[in-house]
């Protein structure tokens, strides 16, 4: 069967599966504003449809979380056993039997179900997607593609919010269910597009097919070659590296608690935990109640939501195009200050020029318990806009890309599996606890993300060390090394002189191992 040997096709057909998250959060974002889904499902008293109570929003948009905290453990069973590929092409499935369910929800125990399995899906394809890419990128362009991750998660998000409030003009029940149901097209795309791709070398090689990882490697490096010098030079480092592995070999969830790999493990779980507690996914699922606050109704505040979306997806380019050279730390670490400036400013206008609106809040929706107007409402609305290009330059995609460089091949697949169940657990408490925290802590919730993001920064800058331009198997041996964090630096330039062909690779190797020392 014909293969698809460019990196940044392979990238951009796979991503897609970051892409199923981004529509899941539209799809419940856009919709839950709407007269027809607060109708439909209605448990308030009186004239006004206020839709499910704040305790059972949060579990509604909880499930599908905590779906993918399963899929995202399991996934790496599944990975190890059957490759990245297929691992995905089942999470293609899920998910459409998930939106299936979705679509069709006649209450909302239906419905919690359907984002349940939809959320198994996104956790399978949030976890082995940034694996498959790693495998398989070079060095130099690693970061860049394994943060299309992201970039993809924008794009869906976008998309589908726009979808939704098209939809949202349709009188009845298909103004979700139509949008709910769209969302099995890009799951279909990705099931085929899967089919024209290769395997991940690295996982080829540790099932000693080597001869099938030779190929992949010069297909995708050396187009075609296989005597090229950057495909020599990986398939060196993938052999030195599954024969120590061999040698050591204990592929357990439990080794990577162990001694020597439980420095990684907290980085790589601590990545995608402070991920969410920065506040982004909080911004995109309840974005409309935050924007009620500010006293933006009805199709104004949809618009004006949807603006986050546009920003998001525009301000993921320039990270997408310049990480490898920034490097992960000066990211994470500027991000982390960056956002914490922003909740803090919005904490401080909500506190000193709004006022509680009541138990039944704003417009009748009791999530959105704090009212705020005139020019600081303007200032909360502009601090929300550059909260989120923030994150989606910094933190948005280096949280995607750095885990996988974190680990060895032999624990990589349950390594970021866990990593990613840690995103995933958070993001489910997070989506359950906003709704009764905005109904019953007000403004203080920004204060609360803002103490977080500032906790993050610190802590990235003593623990977190650099990896960009390393290949996964250099990384190995800077942590063997136990080299700090802080000494840690970005060495792409040299790699892509390598993977040009303009360096011996055997001459790289001895001149890193000189400057290092």
């Amino acid at each position: 069967m014909f293969e698809i040997g460019n990196i940044y096709l392979i990238s951009a057909i796979s991503v897609i599966g970051g892409g199923l998250f981004g529509f899941d959060i539209s799809s419940m974002s856009a919709i839950i504003g709407t007269p027809q889904y607060n109708c439909y499902f209605n448990q308030g008293h009186g004239e006004v449809c206020s839709g499910p109570r704040s305790d059972v929003q949060g579990g509604i948009t909880a499930a599908m979380p905590g779906g993918s905290f399963v899929g995202a453990l399991v996934s790496g069973f599944i990975s190890d056993r059957l490759g990245r590929k297929r691992a995905i092409q089942i999470g293609a499935i899920i998910w459409c039997i998930g939106s299936a369910i979705v679509c069709a929800s006649q209450n909302i125990g239906m419905l919690v179900v359907g984002r349940f399995i939809n959320g198994l899906s996104v956790g399978i394809c949030s976890a082995q997607v940034p694996v498959y890419i790693s495998e398989l990128a070079p060095p130099s362009k690693r970061g860049r593609l394994v943060g299309c991750q992201q970039w993809a998660i924008t794009w869906g998000i976008m998309i589908m919010f726009y979808i939704s409030f098209g939809c949202s003009y349709i009188k009845g029940n298909a103004a979700f269910r139509v949008p709910w149901g769209l969302q099995m097209i890009p799951a279909i795309l990705l099931f085929i597009g899967l089919l024209f791709l290769p395997e991940s070398p690295r996982w080829l090689a540790r099932k000693n097919r080597w001869d099938d990882a030779h190929h992949v490697l010069a297909l995708v490096h050396g187009k075609g070659n296989k005597d090229h010098p950057l495909v020599l030079h990986e398939l060196a480092n993938i052999k030195e590296m599954c024969e120590f592995e061999r040698q050591n070999a204990d592929v357990t969830y439990w080794e990577l608690f162990k001694p020597k790999m439980i420095m990684r493990t907290h980085i790589g779980l601590f990545t995608q935990i402070w991920s969410q507690l920065t506040g982004m996914n909080v911004m995109m699922y309840y974005i409309t109640y935050v924007f009620m606050m500010a006293n933006l109704t009805g199709n104004v505040n949809l618009v004006s939501s949807s603006i986050q979306y546009v920003i998001n997806v525009v301000m993921t380019v320039p990270a997408l195009i310049y990480i490898d050279r920034w490097g992960r730390r000066n990211t994470l670490i500027i991000g982390a200050v960056l956002m914490a400036i922003w909740m803090y400013i919005n904490s401080g206008l909500l506190a000193t020029y709004g006022h509680y609106a009541g138990p039944q809040g704003v417009n009748g929706k009791p999530e959105a318990s704090w009212s705020i107007t005139g020019p600081p409402s303007k200032a909360v609305i502009a601090s929300t806009y550059l909260f989120v290009a923030s994150f989606a330059i910094t933190w948005g995609p280096a949280s995607w890309i750095y885990p996988p460089e974190l680990f060895p091949l032999r624990v990589r697949g349950k390594a970021v599996a866990l990593c990613t169940s840690g995103n995933w657990i958070f993001n489910f408490a997070l989506s359950y606890f906003v709704p009764p925290a905005f109904v019953n802590i007000q403004w203080r919730v920004y204060l609360i993300f803002g103490i977080f993001c500032t906790a993050m920064a610190i802590h990235v800058f003593f623990l977190f060390p650099e990896t960009a331009g390393k290949s996964l198997e250099e990384v190995e041996s800077m942590f063997l090394s136990k080299t700090p964090a802080w000494r840690t630096h970005v060495v792409t330039k040299n790699k892509r002189a390598v993977e040009k062909g303009q360096v011996d690779p055997e001459k790289h190797a001895m001149t890193k191992m000189s400057n290092e020392s």
